[in-house]
């Protein structure tokens, strides 16, 4: 039997987004409609999709507004919908935060607020606290982008530099019932990291944030050591009565994108396994992993014997060193290669799932056994790509850059491997 196996990689990958849809899963987690008024409020790379979902299937009157990452938004006819920049929050963003809060305030028990949060709320959501400017925030989001850190690290700074993560967004809400409908794109699941939570306690403190801080050597202002000195700025904790009237559910997460891009690889006639949907770390330290695994499938038939497929999610992190075009998909991806050293005939795929890769126009990119000699054949130093950060440049020279646009979803990175032959 013979497979197209670039284009089963692409049929994967495609599984996954669509079992992420927020058409498909938001309808059946809609609460009830309340007596009083429903307002509509929410942020992330999928909030404009999820709202548009949240409007065909409500049974009432009701308004709102939620942010979402530019190019990513959805007309709605009753929740507005607006656009900032993410990954490095501005100020259509920190507007449209302060909107929100007005917007859940001064409420009565009879009204219902209805959160919708997916991954890169964190960003979109950029309501900098009390005596922060919106440029301290933004120095040290690109700081924390740079160095590496993951991304629980990233949100317990954020949290508490913030008047509406961490937590506070539910706590402007009260007497009115909050609902939250996320969509997970964090290692686990949690909540409390899901757009930095901003409708759950949160159990990190100021101390934790100025650890990380510390930890990669990103400087602050003085009005930011101020505030985290101050214990005022904490946040809320579990056990705060202003949560008793908060639920949180998850809607979607990527273990079911994981299961659903192998039902494809399994309906193709290949076994696969699912080797997590939480794996973190350096993304060329994954990508050479992911190469012993595939190694020990070919060498020893284990976990599988080939050929087979091989799937994983979560979100690895790049510590920037070079001056390339990156991504931390595509960085993944050519260290793979690179470790695999044509050997196994692997092909393999590494895509962000709300269809960017970093800040670049991919989603990722693919690799197949012939990958290393058409860059050498190219003139393409591969290894020093690498080092200099700069795998978007060989995948686009190759044509093998995976391009989607946005997905208007998004339960983090996936990453699947075919090993097709014994060294």
């Amino acid at each position: 039997m013979s497979i197209d196996y670039r284009g089963l990689l692409l049929d994967m990958f495609q599984a996954a987004v669509n079992a992420a849809a927020p058409a498909l899963c938001v309808p059946a987690h809609l609460p009830p409609r309340p007596r009083g008024r429903t307002i509509v409020v929410g942020a992330g790379k999928a909030a404009a999709s999820m709202a548009a979902a949240v409007e065909a299937h409500w049974n009432g009157p009701l308004e709102g507004l939620v942010v979402t990452r530019y190019g990513h938004g959805i007309l709605c006819k009753h929740i507005e919908v607006v656009e900032a920049s993410h990954p490095v929050p501005d100020e259509a963003g920190s507007k449209a935060a302060r909107r929100i809060l007005d917007k859940v305030s001064g409420l009565t028990a009879d009204d219902l607020v209805l959160v919708l949060i997916s991954g890169g709320g964190s960003a979109l959501l950029a309501s900098p606290a009390d005596g922060i400017a919106l440029a301290d925030k933004q120095t040290i989001s690109r700081a924390l982008l740079k160095c590496g850190a993951h991304i629980a690290e990233m949100n317990t700074v954020r949290k508490h530099l913030s008047a509406i993560k961490g937590g506070r967004l539910a706590v402007a809400a009260p007497p009115a019932q909050v609902v939250t409908l996320a969509i997970s794109d964090v290692p686990g699941d949690d909540l409390s990291n899901i757009a930095s939570g901003p409708t759950v306690p949160d159990v990190t403190t100021r101390a934790d944030a100025l650890a990380v801080l510390k930890k990669y050597g990103i400087e602050i202002s003085a009005a930011v050591a101020r505030h985290l000195s101050d214990e005022a700025s904490e946040t809320p904790k579990p056990g705060d009565p202003r949560f008793a009237n908060v639920t949180n559910s998850l809607v979607a997460r990527p273990q079911k994108s994981l299961e659903a891009a192998a039902k494809v690889a399994r309906d193709a006639g290949l076994p696969s396994v699912i080797l997590g949907n939480a794996i973190e770390g350096e993304a060329r330290d994954v990508g050479i992993v992911h190469a012993g695994i595939a190694r020990q499938c070919g060498d020893w038939g284990q976990p599988l014997e080939i050929p087979c497929v091989l799937i994983s999610g979560g979100e690895t992190t790049v510590t920037v060193r070079g001056n390339g075009r990156g991504g931390r998909n595509a960085e993944f991806i050519l260290s793979l290669g690179i470790a695999a050293d044509a050997r196994n005939g692997i092909w393999a795929l590494a895509a962000d799932t709300d269809g960017i890769d970093g800040s670049e126009n991919n989603a990722g990119a693919i690799l197949t056994p012939d990958t290393l000699r058409q860059a050498k054949c190219a003139g393409i130093d591969v290894k020093a790509r690498l080092a200099d950060n700069d795998a978007y440049s060989v995948f686009a020279v190759l044509n093998d850059l995976v391009v989607t646009g946005p997905t208007f979803t998004n339960v983090n990175d996936f990453r699947a491997m075919l090993v097709t032959k014994r060294n």
